[in-house]
């Protein structure tokens, strides 16, 4: 970790001033920066741990991928941007959807997108923003968004189905905190639910005893799984709309500290979206999922009044250190398939209607034919999961949509200025 000169003491270093923030800049004394820290591994664990548990990716190798892509984003935006990368949740319906290819070619996938991610990054960084609201407005990032969350709804109910009491168990108690608890329960009620699920499945001989065994035999101390990445096309299509979902997280992201802290993050909003290519693409390159920007993490600055990136090292460090823990790896594998039915149904209806949300948050107006024909159009591509064979390249449902919802919608906006009522504004509304 950076020395303590790296970051002002903040008052006393053991308190908030009264009716201020601890900058990035600042930090407290190390002992509550190092409890803090811990905060946000708690913060960011159920979510991280989640999308490799879904995807089949090995837990431990995505858990020190996640922090050693922390550490990268906050040396590339210069320990300006406190943020934790975790798994991506945007992830999660493309690489189930092209498990079928084996892991080697989803983490091609993974690969790519976030080379791309990278290059846009450095297109914001020389263009601005206004590059990204040009080429994806509300009406398509939100179409985008929405058919990727709901593309695997059939997937959800299957695993539901085949052991409905279990998922029962694990949706209700998901369901139950995420309304009736507050805080940092209510942040976990996800993991919350997976725990009562698996323990539910082994008081009624939900788990096989070949899991047991895989859990005792696992060592408590080795070396996380290594994977190499594979390229097939029809993987990386699928995979690679995702740079939409990570783009959008990372603006939102940088605005919302941004407005909190009461600083101009904007000029490090190319250095973000950098920070998470790069973190992605080298988690893809060994075996992890894909990272993003954390929400979860952005409560727990909301409660602590504490923007201090040291506390981030922290958390950055600490991940990195369990992931040396495989016996912690095994036990996530052993959880049942209807506890990731009833998670998996709360968790895509989520990621769907976090479009929606984009959609709501830009007041996209769905009287005008242009956005309500095109959104209409992408989304039932997407839960339909139509397919098409073009040559040898397979386009199914979430790659065909959001492929076609970026290309049409332009070509229907300026046909309806060419030949219709009226002129557009620019931004899909």
């Amino acid at each position: 970790m950076s020395t303590s000169s790296k970051w002002t003491l903040h008052g006393d270093g053991r308190r908030v001033t009264p009716g201020a923030v601890v900058a990035p800049h600042e930090r407290l004394s190390w002992p509550r920066t190092i409890g803090i820290g811990m905060q946000h591994v708690v913060a960011m664990f159920g979510a991280t741990l989640l999308v490799p548990t879904l995807t089949g990716f090995p837990v431990n190798t995505t858990l020190l991928f996640s922090g050693l892509g922390t550490i990268i984003f906050l040396v590339l935006t210069r320990d300006k941007v406190p943020s934790y990368l975790g798994s991506s949740f945007a992830f999660i319906a493309p690489l189930t959807a092209s498990q079928a290819y084996g892991v080697g070619a989803q983490l091609g996938g993974v690969v790519v997108t976030g080379i791309a991610l990278i290059l846009v990054g450095f297109l914001v960084q020389a263009a601005g923003r206004r590059i990204i609201d040009a080429v994806m407005p509300p009406v398509v990032t939100g179409a985008i968004v929405a058919l990727i969350g709901f593309n695997l709804a059939p997937t959800a109910v299957q695993n539901f189905e085949a052991q409905p009491a279990i998922a029962g168990v694990t949706l209700a108690t998901i369901l139950l905190f995420t309304v009736a608890t507050r805080g940092m329960a209510a942040r976990l009620s996800i993991l919350v639910g997976v725990i009562v699920g698996w323990v539910a499945a082994a008081l009624t001989g939900g788990l096989s005893q070949d899991a047991l065994e895989t859990i005792a035999d696992a060592p408590w101390l080795g070396l996380p799984p290594i994977h190499t990445p594979q390229f097939h096309l029809s993987a990386i299509l699928v995979t690679l709309p995702v740079l939409v979902v990570l783009i959008a997280e990372n603006v939102g992201h940088v605005k919302a500290v941004g407005e909190m802290t009461k600083e101009n993050l904007d000029g490090y909003q190319g250095r973000a979206l950098i920070g998470d290519g790069v973190a992605t693409t080298l988690a893809g390159s060994f075996g992890g999922s894909g990272t993003t920007t954390y929400a979860e993490n952005i409560g727990v600055m909301a409660a602590t009044k504490v923007y201090s990136t040291a506390a981030y090292w922290v958390a950055a460090l600490f991940a990195i250190a369990l992931a040396f823990v495989p016996k912690f790896g095994a036990v996530i594998f052993t959880i049942p398939v209807g506890v990731l039915g009833g998670a998996c149904l709360v968790l895509y209806g989520l990621i769907g209607m976090l479009g929606v949300r984009i959609w709501q948050d830009n007041r996209v107006d769905f009287t005008h034919p242009a956005n309500l024909a095109a959104a209409a159009v992408a989304l039932i591509v997407g839960i339909g999961n139509l397919s098409l064979t073009i040559g040898s390249v397979q386009l199914e449902g979430i790659a065909l949509g959001s492929v076609g919802v970026i290309v049409v919608y332009p070509l229907m906006r300026a046909a309806y200025t060419t030949f219709g009522e009226g002129s557009y504004d620019g931004f899909g509304r």
